[in-house]
């Protein structure tokens, strides 16, 4: 019975390690997607859904290397050309 509970309480810890490591990614995404959204609203106003719809598919790091090119754009049209290149 003791080699069934070990067993049992190692596959549980397991899945909560799982669980907290899966948590924590998809908090990061959502955090990067939230600041770069924001960065891009404050630079450009609101902007077409379709735009949005394709930042909201990109990757942690795609979204930080957005955040940066940011900086470097001057209208709408460079972001559209900036994710037709991402995606």
């Amino acid at each position: 019975m003791e080699i069934v509970t070990s067993w049992m309480e190692q596959g549980l810890q397991q899945g909560l390690q799982q669980g907290l490591q899966q948590g924590q990614a998809e908090g990061s995404q959502r955090e990067a997607l939230n600041y770069t959204l924001r960065l891009l609203r404050r630079k450009f106003g609101e902007f077409d859904s379709e735009v949005e719809m394709q930042v909201r598919e990109l990757s942690v790091t795609q979204l930080e290397d957005l955040g940066e090119a940011i900086l470097d754009f001057s209208t709408i049209a460079d972001l559209t050309q900036y994710l037709a290149l991402v995606s």
